[in-house]
């Protein structure tokens, strides 16, 4: 495994990844034992694609030389899930730690593995949101108002002045022949 020229070796962000696939595997048998119906079945179909994805990791850490970390024997949960409703509010959760667990792999400077993260997360979001079809807050630290948020509204003026000033601390690009 090489050292990428931003970070650790791509093998380290695999195996973060699988980590959290292997605890979203587990939180979706829970999730599982506590649906029925309708909801059991979207259980059933985050199983198997957390399941999948699991797999391919696996797979992609051993076909670079590295050795796949195998599951913990139990997860410790966010909180008790004692009905249906806690299922719900827990799968939302683990698609969206999800999502952040892949986006560390988007980073990576192999395009298929950007590619694999890219296309993962969507997944993820996807089944969050099919869990909970709502959209939460607009940016994260954010009230839905934006009451907490204070940016100034930049004017004609302001930015002239912001080109002017760049325009002076830039240096010259090269033209073309």
């Amino acid at each position: 495994m090489t050292e990428s020229p931003t970070g650790p070796p791509a093998g380290d962000v695999l195996g973060r990844v699988l980590s959290a696939e292997h605890a979203a595997v587990f939180a979706y048998g829970v999730i599982g034992g506590k649906t029925s119906g309708a909801l059991l079945r979207r259980a059933m179909a985050g199983f198997d694609a957390h399941r999948a994805r699991r797999d391919q990791l696996r797979a992609l850490i051993t076909q670079r030389g590295g050795t796949p970390a195998e599951p913990g024997p139990t997860y410790r949960l966010p909180f008790e899930v004692r009905k249906p409703a806690d299922a719900v509010r827990l799968a939302v959760l683990v698609e969206q730690r999800m999502i952040t667990a892949y986006l560390e792999l988007a980073a990576e400077p192999d395009p298929a593995l950007r590619r694999i993260a890219a296309l993962t997360a969507q997944e993820c979001a996807t089944r969050a949101y099919g869990w909970q079809p709502k959209i939460g807050d607009p940016f994260p630290g954010m009230g839905r108002d934006g009451a907490d948020f204070d940016a100034a509204i930049p004017t004609q003026e302001a930015e002239s002045a912001a080109a002017d000033s760049s325009a002076e601390t830039d240096p010259p690009t090269p033209s073309g022949p």
